[in-house]
């Protein structure tokens, strides 16, 4: 059974086994989060968006239709995810760019990922980071705007 503290916002019958979700985030309906999560405070999940299994969603983290998130992923703290090219006020698109994070993939506090970017399979984006174009599988990426600097290996070691 999932655990919400009771200032939680979940509106998603969704949620999986042994998730947990603390005060003040909001989970909208059409939102489906996976088991062994743990959705931290001032957290905001938009319909549409899929979280996969034993995920890791820091404070502050906004993720807006469309977000694919796969398993074991980390999302640090005020990491920002966009999901429209040409924002507008009171102008929408059509139909909103996804962001799909793979999974294993590490996103550091304070690292913006523009609308459309595919972050790769035990991928690690660098705190403060700004994502302008997909990361390969296991790149070490930081910069604005961000660029490889390095591989992880499947034990998270850098080679």
């Amino acid at each position: 059974m999932a655990i919400f503290h009771n200032l939680a916002d979940v509106s998603t019958n969704k949620i999986g086994e042994n998730t947990k979700v603390w005060q003040f985030a909001i989970i909208l309906e059409g939102a489906i989060v996976g088991d062994e999560c743990n959705i931290c405070a001032h957290t905001y999940i938009e319909g549409n968006v899929t979280v996969g299994d034993r995920v890791t969603i820091k404070s502050g983290v906004f993720l807006w239709e469309g977000a694919r998130i796969g398993n074991d992923v980390f999302l640090g703290p005020n990491a920002t995810f966009t999901n429209d090219r040409f924002p507008r006020s009171k102008k929408y698109p059509d139909s909103f760019s996804n962001i799909i994070v793979e999974d294993g993939a590490s996103i550091g506090a304070n690292a913006t990922l523009l609308p459309g970017i595919k972050v790769g399979k035990n991928a690690m984006v660098g705190a403060g980071a700004v994502v302008t174009k997909d990361v390969p599988e296991y790149a070490i990426v930081r910069g604005n705007p961000a660029f490889v600097v390095g591989y992880v290996s499947d034990n998270s070691k850098q080679i």
